[in-house]
């Protein structure tokens, strides 16, 4: 049998990664094994095994395939630092709800990495890469209201850390809630009225 070429054999190893994604979405990752992505794929555990190390490896190329939606955030946060205004406040925290709501992958991706999967022994590194992004946006945020804060914009007397800690615990709760039921409610409609009350409490 001839070997593949290198564009099958990325092939294969896409196609096992979308089958990955389906079935973590219905069996949950510890109750999915590499037979069951092998068998969703359509290709032997063997060419499974040819790809990933484990299950581990696999779960983690998952998860960069896609720009997870606070990792969004960051990286044009990064690119275009905002300025000390609510406003820029406001569209930062706007970057995650419209990451989630327009992008099926990463609305699969992120639903998986938050519903359906338990951080220990080998997972322990995709929950690192998710905390990593998390303590990068809540910095963001942090250095935003703090210059705001200079600028007469944001109470002299607000705990600004803390406050930039509440406001990520609203856009992670309310994404949380949407990927549990995404008929339920408008995330992007209900994210900008909930982010607007939120600010508006930060205002002398």
């Amino acid at each position: 049998m001839a070997r593949k070429t290198k564009a099958e054999a990325q092939e294969t190893r896409q196609q096992i990664l979308d089958a990955a994604e389906q079935v973590f979405a219905t069996r949950g990752v510890a109750r999915t094994s590499l037979q069951d992505i092998a068998g969703a794929a359509g290709v032997t555990r063997g060419a499974v095994y040819w790809h990933f190390q484990d299950k581990a490896d696999l779960f983690e190329a998952m998860l960069n395939r896609v720009v997870m939606p606070c990792e969004s955030a960051l990286e044009q946060a990064l690119a275009n630092p905002p300025e000390s205004t609510l406003s820029s406040l406001l569209d930062m925290v706007l970057v995650p709800f419209e990451a989630l709501s327009t992008n099926a992958q990463t609305q699969r991706v992120f639903t998986v990495a938050m519903h359906y999967t338990e951080y220990t022994g080998d997972m322990a590194i995709a929950q690192q890469r998710h905390n990593d992004s998390l303590a990068g946006f809540i910095e963001q945020m942090h250095s935003v209201m703090l210059r705001g804060q200079a600028a007469g914009q944001i109470r002299t007397d607000l705990d600004v850390k803390g406050a930039a800690i509440g406001l990520f615990a609203l856009v992670d709760g309310l994404m949380r809630q949407w990927t549990l039921a995404p008929d339920s409610f408008d995330l992007m409609k209900v994210g900008r009225q909930a982010t607007l009350g939120y600010l508006s409490g930060l205002q002398p």
